[in-house]
């Protein structure tokens, strides 16, 4: 399955999932990696193993419908079957939704409904609780409002900072995203 990867930063999801294809354990071929940042860390990543970067800045685009059209043209263009968002901030809307209908997921670091939106792993600190997680669920028009694929807690312990509790929560997603995907991958070629 052919699928493209839309992230806004450092891109280490973008990175766990392409070396999961690399090694098998993930079916896929990550044929794009789309970004509304020129500069983010991701191209890096993606340059690295290859993978070609569609770099479109929304402020180039006349409105949020004409920026969506040129990614569903790169999209189709590129033959992809599969949307991965992985630390993209931005809320997909109507043109890539319809384009993509139930063929977009998102990970989030937080067990929602808790903590939608930014800044998740500031916010559970902030609320002093003692679990958190990862959430990968399908894209709606809602900010995090989607159906639930997959979701596995992360312990916050008294000492932990915004710094050591967001590298727990990467490990996790970058085991839980790929393994995730490839399930969803193997019931959608069942």
């Amino acid at each position: 399955m052919k699928i493209a990867i839309f992230a806004s930063g450092s891109g280490t999801n973008a990175e766990a999932i392409i070396e999961a294809t690399k090694t098998g354990q993930l079916d896929a071929e990550v044929v794009l990696i789309v970004t509304d940042k020129p500069k983010a860390k991701v191209i890096e990543r993606a340059d690295k193993y290859r993978v070609p970067v569609k770099a479109l800045d929304p402020k180039n685009y006349q409105n949020k419908a004409s920026y969506e059209q040129e990614i569903v043209d790169q999209l189709r263009a590129n033959e992809v079957s599969f949307v991965v968002l992985a630390g993209y901030m931005r809320l997909v809307g109507k043109t890539l939704l319809e384009a993509y209908e139930g063929r977009i997921v998102n990970i989030h670091p937080s067990l929602l409904p808790s903590y939608p939106g930014l800044d998740a792993i500031g916010q559970a600190i902030d609320a002093k609780v003692k679990i958190t997680g990862v959430t990968i669920h399908y894209v709606d028009a809602g900010m995090d409002t989607g159906l639930i694929i997959a979701q596995e807690p992360v312990r916050i312990e008294s000492t932990d900072t915004i710094e050591t509790l967001q590298a727990k929560v990467q490990k996790v997603e970058h085991q839980l995203y790929p393994r995730t995907l490839q399930s969803i991958i193997a019931e959608s070629t069942e």
